[in-house]
């Protein structure tokens, strides 16, 4: 008998575990409570680390011939233009994709699904929303809601990779610490060529601005503009045209009202689970830990859980090492959510902030500085493309 996983939720972490346990010959059964895989403008960057794991499905040509790879990032001023730039080829030989590649994650988990489609021991059920899990010491029991019907499943193990609400750490009572924002990121994609209007603009630039900081992300057929809202604006009026006109309008004043075609507003948070794992249960992704884009980590952090995990898994049934090996999974994922993920895209807003002159004028002064030493600017790419991350998760036994 094949060893059954249960995984609540198809996004990229769902489906990269999947993937991972379905090719070492488990039984996985996926649990979708949308009617499809969610095609929305979510995370729209793959860092080299997350591009080497995906190459080993043979995933990350196909990715890339779908996406932009940006070689450079740029910290910018929305006055001064560039601050630094950073050149991300000094990464050759630490990875084998030394850029990022901006990439929407919808065309992940599309491609994930065709090669899943074809294994007879995967199931992906839509419209099934889970309910609750109970575990013994040989199995996990879920209750999911599959279109009106509640169903009882079981397997062996159970992931949630369900998302910021997860239902599974719902049911486990485990703690979701941390705060939540009080303004929330606006998110305005438009086809305005802003580099031929913004010079020596590359395709990831984090733009600081003591009153109205901005992020502008290329993807292949948009701009994408995140923007801070004001803590006392209501939701209609951040959303409403003329609230998008005036933003857009003031980053780049043009003759003519920019064509918005999508605007998303959500709540940002920096929360993480208190416990990655009970027993036979596992958080990963979003359900395990949730933070502020800026940086772009969440996504990629969520999928390094995934293949954390699963590798584990894979130790402890296929080559039948002690589960004891499984704590590991939190010792090493929590720790890095905590102490690098969360830190780091905190501090990244920060800086993006900052309203004192003088701070921000050190801050500049030392980008500058890292940017036009290779030595450190390629100590700097190492952390920021969560390479580091992923040697020092290594390194917690």
């Amino acid at each position: 008998m094949k060893t059954h996983v249960l995984i609540s939720g198809a996004g990229p972490v769902g489906l990269v575990s999947a993937l991972k346990l379905s090719l070492a010959g488990f039984k996985v059964t996926v649990f979708e409570s949308a009617d499809q895989l969610n095609m929305d403008l979510r995370a729209s960057t793959f860092h080299p680390p997350t591009l080497d794991m995906m190459a080993t499905f043979g995933l990350t040509d196909q990715l890339i011939s779908q996406g932009l790879i940006a070689r450079y990032t740029q910290q910018r001023d929305r006055k001064e233009g560039v601050v630094a730039e950073f050149d991300m080829e000094l990464l050759k030989g630490e990875t084998n994709f030394p850029f990022r590649l901006q990439c929407e994650q919808w065309k992940l988990t599309q491609l994930i699904k065709k090669q899943l489609d074809k294994n007879p021991d995967v199931k992906i059920l839509f419209n099934a929303k889970l309910e609750s899990v109970t575990q013994s010491h040989t199995e996990v029991e879920a209750k999911v809601k599959v279109l009106d019907e509640t169903q009882l499943f079981k397997g062996e193990y159970l992931i949630g990779a369900d998302g910021a609400w997860s239902s599974v750490r719902t049911s486990l009572g485990i703690e979701f610490e941390g705060f939540t924002y009080p303004e929330r990121f606006l998110v305005i994609s438009t086809t305005f060529p802003y580099e031929k209007h913004l010079p020596k603009l590359s395709f990831v630039n984090y733009c600081s601005d003591p009153i109205e900081w901005c992020v502008l992300l290329k993807v292949p057929s948009l701009w994408r503009v995140l923007f801070p809202t004001k803590v006392d604006e209501s939701d209609e009026d951040v959303l409403s045209d003329s609230s998008v006109q005036s933003r857009l309008q003031h980053l780049l004043p043009q003759p003519n009202d920019y064509q918005a075609d999508h605007r998303t507003l959500y709540k940002i948070h920096q929360r993480v689970a208190k416990s990655f794992r009970q027993n036979r249960i596992f958080l990963a992704g979003d359900a395990a830990h949730i933070n502020n884009p800026l940086g772009g980590m969440g996504m990629n952090g969520g999928v390094h859980d995934a293949m954390n995990l699963c590798e584990k898994l894979i130790d402890v049934v296929i080559h039948r090492q002690d589960s004891s090996v499984l704590d590991r999974y939190e010792r090493q994922r929590r720790s890095i959510a905590i102490e690098y993920i969360n830190a780091n895209t905190a501090r990244n807003k920060k800086m993006l902030e900052e309203s004192d002159p003088a701070v921000r004028l050190k801050s500049q002064q030392e980008l500058r500085a890292i940017a036009e030493n290779p030595k450190s600017a390629k100590a700097y790419l190492f952390k920021t493309s969560m390479l580091d991350a992923l040697k020092k998760a290594e390194a917690i036994l």
